[in-house]
C-alpha cells in the first residue's frame, strides 16, 4: 500500500511538473514571462543585429507602450474562418463591385495591357484581386502597420510569423521606400491596394512607372505590376482559368473531394460531374481538384492550378473562389 502511495505521489509530482512546463511555454509564446517593454527591448536588439538603423527604430517603436487588443480580436475573427463560402462570395462579388471592376479595366487599360503582356497574367484576375482586397483601393486600410505587427508578434498565436513580417516592415522603412506616417494598412499589417505583407513587398513589389521608387501605396502602375509579378512567380498559367462551379451526381463519393486529389477533367466527366448548367465538362487535358467547402449540400467547384496560386496569396478557399468568381463576372 505504501509502495502504491509512493507511485501515486510520484505521478502527481510528474504531472505538476509537466503542467508548469506547458504554462511556461504558453507564457513564452506571448512574449515569454517578460512584460511588453522588456520584449520590445529585445526586439530592438534583434532589429539592430539585422542591420536596421537606430534612427528608424527610435521613430517606429518609441511611442509603443502596449499591444493593441482590437488587433488581436480581429485576428481571431477573420471572415474566411467564420462565414460560409456562399455568404463570403455573395458579400464580395456584388453588382457594384462588378460594375466598378469593369470601369477599372477601361480606366487603366493601357497599364493593364502592358502588365498582362509582361507578366503573362490575365488582367481580369489582377482587377479581381484589387476589388476583393481593397474595393479598388478605397479600403486599403488606415492602421499604422508597425504597431499592428508589433502587437501580433507579441501575441502568441502566430508570433514567429509576425515577428519576421515586423522586421521586414522595419527594413522597408530603413530603405526609404515609404515614410512611417504613410506606412498604413490593415490591422494585420497588409499594405496598399493589393494588401501586400512586408515580405511580399520585399519579394514581389516592382517599380513599374520608372520613377525609381517601389510605391505600392500611391502608384497604381506599381501596384498592378507588383500583383501580377506575385502571381507569375508563384506559378500562374495564363492559358488556364481558375476553376468552375459544377453539379455533382446523386450519391457522389465525397471522399474524392479535397485539394489532395487531382484528376483529369475526363475522369471527373466519367464520374458524373457536369458544369453548373448541366453540360459536359471542357474537353481539355487539365488536372483538377473538387472542393465542397460548405459540405455535401453546399456548392461544389472543380479548381485548377491557378486556384492553388490564388491560395498562395491567401490560404483560403473562400478567398480564391471569390477572386475567381469576380474575374469571371467582368
Amino acid at each position: 500500500m505504501k509502495q502504491l502511495r509512493r507511485w501515486c505521489l510520484l505521478l502527481i509530482s510528474l504531472f505538476l511538473l509537466l503542467a508548469q512546463g506547458a504554462l511556461a511555454q504558453g507564457a513564452l509564446a506571448q512574449g515569454g514571462s517578460q512584460d511588453f517593454a522588456s520584449w520590445l527591448e529585445l526586439l530592438r536588439k534583434d532589429a539592430l543585429s539585422a542591420g536596421i538603423s537606430q534612427k528608424i527604430l527610435d521613430q517606429a517603436l518609441a511611442e509603443l507602450r502596449a499591444p493593441e487588443p482590437r488587433v488581436i480580436e480581429l485576428d481571431q475573427t477573420q471572415p474566411e474562418k467564420t462565414a460560409s463560402l456562399e455568404d463570403y462570395v455573395a458579400t464580395r462579388v456584388s453588382d457594384e463591385r462588378i460594375a466598378e471592376g469593369r470601369l477599372m479595366l477601361r480606366r487603366y487599360s493601357t497599364w493593364l495591357n502592358r502588365v498582362e503582356r509582361q507578366y503573362r497574367v490575365q488582367k481580369r484576375f489582377i482587377v479581381a484581386l484589387w476589388g476583393i482586397e481593397s474595393s479598388y483601393g478605397r479600403h486599403a486600410g488606415e492602421h499604422p502597420v508597425i504597431p499592428a505587427l508589433v502587437t501580433l508578434a507579441y501575441d502568441g498565436r502566430r508570433g514567429d510569423y509576425f515577428r519576421k513580417e515586423l522586421l521586414e516592415g522595419l527594413k522597408i522603412l530603413d530603405d526609404g521606400h515609404v515614410s512611417l506616417a504613410r506606412m498604413q494598412g490593415s490591422w494585420a499589417g497588409a499594405m496598399g491596394p493589393f494588401q501586400f505583407m512586408p515580405s511580399s513587398y520585399r519579394h514581389y513589389a516592382v517599380d513599374a512607372d520608372g520613377d525609381g521608387r517601389i510605391n505600392i501605396w500611391g502608384s497604381v502602375p506599381d501596384a498592378l505590376a507588383s500583383a501580377a509579378n506575385y502571381l507569375a512567380k508563384n506559378g500562374w498559367k495564363n492559358d488556364q482559368t481558375w476553376g468552375r462551379l459544377v453539379k455533382l451526381p446523386r450519391k457522389f463519393d465525397a471522399s474524392l473531394s479535397g485539394l489532395d486529389t487531382s484528376l483529369p477533367l475526363s475522369r471527373w466527366q466519367a464520374l458524373g460531374v457536369r458544369r453548373s448548367n448541366g453540360r459536359a465538362l471542357p474537353r481539355r487535358h487539365l488536372q483538377s481538384s473538387l472542393i465542397i467547402p460548405d459540405g455535401p449540400d453546399g456548392p461544389a467547384y472543380l479548381v485548377y492550378d491557378n486556384f492553388r496560386t490564388l491560395r498562395r496569396w491567401n490560404r483560403s478557399n473562400s478567398f480564391a473562389v471569390a477572386v475567381g468568381t469576380l474575374a469571371d463576372s467582368f
